[in-house]
């Protein structure tokens, strides 16, 4: 299998971090979002991946998938073990509203584009700061209030931290305070130990600038 990546991209950290805890192996392929404007703006990378974002996972028969959301859930159904969801079904949910909060509500609107766009809408760059940080604020302020008070999200690793840990990377390069979050800081300590979560980490990718 070959990933389509970007060594800070919130959406590839979290598949990194999946096909990490899966002991899945894959080719990577950085694809630069900031070098000669964007290489995935080239047609070359748009004939992969029509949206023209990563991660896209390609598979060994050639067949792609794009969106992190889908490809985690292929994954969890390829290979189901070991799971990153539990077997109790409220559980799973649980899992998956935090999953939901940071895919959907907090990481979309500090998405690169979007940044992007409130620029070419005249608003300077502490207006773009300003908005990050209301809204990735806001979504953890949630994040805070639903996760347990031991161990990961939800005690054992699972889903929610695959999902959380790269939103706090991107939460810490725009200098958001998490420092009032002790459950989410705590979740972060334990990962920071884990393997998985260290090998996935922007820091230890070959497309990292030195």
């Amino acid at each position: 299998m070959d990933l389509f990546t970007y060594y800070r991209s919130t959406s590839s950290y979290r598949v990194r971090i999946a096909l990490a805890l899966k002991g899945l192996e894959t080719n990577a392929i950085p694809v630069n979002l900031i070098r000669d404007g964007g290489e995935h703006r080239k047609p070359d990378y748009l004939a992969i991946n029509p949206q023209g974002r990563v991660p896209a996972l390609r598979l060994d028969g050639g067949e792609v998938i794009i969106q992190s959301m889908a490809i985690i859930e292929y994954l969890e159904e390829r290979s189901p073990s070991p799971a990153l969801l539990p077997v109790d079904l409220l559980e799973r949910a649980c899992h998956r509203e935090v999953a939901a909060v940071i895919g959907c509500d907090i990481h979309p609107l500090h998405n690169v584009a979007v940044l992007n766009r409130l620029r070419g809408l005249a608003h300077g760059e502490s207006d773009v700061t300003a908005w990050t940080g209301h809204w990735i604020t806001e979504g953890l302020t949630t994040v805070e209030a639903l996760i347990g008070d031991e161990g990961f999200c939800f005690g054992n690793v699972g889903l929610a931290d695959v999902y959380l840990l790269p939103q706090l990377y991107a939460a810490r390069r725009f200098n958001v305070d998490l420092s009032a979050f002790v459950r989410i800081c705590r979740v972060e300590a334990l990962a920071l130990q884990h393997p998985a979560f260290q090998n996935a980490h922007p820091d230890a990718q070959p497309d990292r600038p030195e």
